[in-house]
């Protein structure tokens, strides 16, 4: 793997950030730690990563259970925890990585790396899942995955290679502005985005009454 400097200056910050210092180098397994919990309660709420959604439940996205009979040998996850997809998929060739929030619990194949925070007191996870979905650590995972020609897209990443992604940090304080500001973002893009249906719908509506009939 490329070597990188412990630090890293980001080319814009907020002002108050300015003279704070640059960014720290961090290993993945240095700010999350590995989560191999089994199902022992035989959760049902069987997940599957979705682009849009992030995790959801298997039977809503595909309309169909394509998990085992038998899930108690999954990983039983919670809410605010992440799952790694390493299957390549489009949009993200590399595999995703995505936070559980649409339920409280949830389990996942035990192909799925999964992971949570080891400190809230230091990190904080909404900067970490848009951190992720900028798809900045793609360069790391190219270096040390393979992909199986048996796999249909599976990459061959090992979890001990995957914790020691780095990655770079910002202090808890700015962590937590960038991800409000994210945060704030997405609204603004939900909102428009409403506000485009419903002129594409008034559009229709208008072309029916001007145009005539036949």
């Amino acid at each position: 793997m490329k070597q990188y400097n412990n630090q890293i200056q980001c080319a814009l910050r907020f002002p108050e950030f300015q003279e704070v210092g640059k960014w720290e180098a961090k290993r993945l397994g240095d700010i999350f730690v590995r989560i191999r919990d089994k199902n022992i309660e035989n959760n049902k709420n069987v997940l599957t990563i979705s682009a849009q959604y992030g995790l959801v439940n298997q039977f809503e996205y595909f309309n169909k259970n394509v998990a085992a009979s038998d899930v108690t040998n999954y990983y039983l996850i919670k809410k605010g925890d992440f799952a790694y997809n390493k299957s390549r998929s489009q949009g993200y060739p590399f595999g995703a990585i995505k936070p559980l929030t649409l339920y409280d619990k949830g389990v996942v194949s035990t192909l799925y790396i999964c992971f949570r925070l080891k400190d809230e007191s230091e990190y904080d996870a909404t900067f970490f899942q848009y951190y992720f979905e900028t798809g900045i650590i793609n360069s790391q995972i190219s270096e040390i995955a393979q992909e199986g020609a048996r796999n249909h897209g599976l990459l061959n990443i090992s979890a001990e290679d995957f914790f020691n992604i780095l990655l770079f940090v910002p202090p808890l304080a700015e962590q937590q502005k960038i991800a409000q500001s994210m945060i704030e973002l997405d609204k603004l893009i939900k909102a428009n985005s409403k506000k485009l249906e419903l002129l594409k719908v008034y559009k229709t509506g208008l072309m029916q009454q001007i145009f005539p009939c036949i």
